[in-house]
């Protein structure tokens, strides 16, 4: 079976819905990331609190709050780089014996479904968690270059490099931070890509609920209205 038979078995509205989950993923990872000035998103307000962490950071002795707070960021991409290494794993042992979920499709709807085509469904879910993976460990990464700067920093507030190298720190440490969330909105959205399985509307369903939950949190929420009140 050539791309064009496996392409054949899906209706056009399978399509479609795959189309906007993946456009929807990323046209709002891009609207979280390059907000309107006048109204940003938690994202980028926490950008500036993280220069400051930095700025603070100099004159801090000794710097164990400092060396606590990275290393519970640190833990936090690795937990959630675990997390996406055993369900990509379960995603991958299910994509090998379909078996179970063809017996819950004919008992829903009376009907079977070719191999194929639950491997694809299921292939859309790996992509998104694939992708949530080497995000973490990028931020678990930068976090740590990040530790690295942080180390370096003189904590005479008149050393040259003082502020160069907070400055530094900072800029890294909002580096992991964007890649981090992108992370978490993959597995946002890996979660909507469950509804796939169900049906085309049950994927924009879910993925219309998974942007509206990262919306509210990013432009919508109590939080962000804390960090903006300034």
């Amino acid at each position: 079976m050539d791309m064009m038979d496996r392409l054949s078995l899906f209706a056009p509205l399978d399509l479609l819905a795959v189309g906007v989950l993946f456009g929807t993923w990323w046209l709002l990872g891009l609207l979280i990331e390059h907000p309107p000035k006048r109204y940003p998103s938690v994202t980028v307000l926490t950008f500036e609190y993280r220069r400051e962490w930095m700025e603070q950071m100099i004159t801090r002795d000794p710097r164990v709050f400092d060396a606590l707070t990275m290393n519970g960021l640190r833990e936090g991409t690795a937990f959630f780089g675990s997390g996406c290494m055993i369900a990509l794993g379960g995603v991958l042992a299910l994509m090998s014996n379909t078996q179970s979920l063809d017996a819950v499709a004919v008992d829903l709807t009376a009907s079977a479904h070719p191999e194929v085509l639950w491997q694809i469904k299921l292939l859309a879910v790996a992509a998104l968690l694939t992708h949530a993976f080497l995000k973490f460990v990028w931020a678990n990464r930068l976090f740590g270059y990040c530790a690295i700067t942080m180390a370096a920093t003189p904590n005479d507030i008149t050393d040259p490099k003082a502020k160069t190298r907070a400055r530094q720190s900072g800029e890294i440490a909002n580096r992991a931070a964007v890649n981090f969330n992108r992370g978490l909105r993959s597995i946002y959205f890996s979660l909507a890509a469950l509804g796939w399985l169900l049906s085309p509307y049950a994927l924009i369903a879910t993925t219309a609920v998974a942007s509206f939950t990262l919306l509210s949190r990013e432009f919508a929420s109590t939080s962000r209205e804390t960090l903006r009140d300034t």
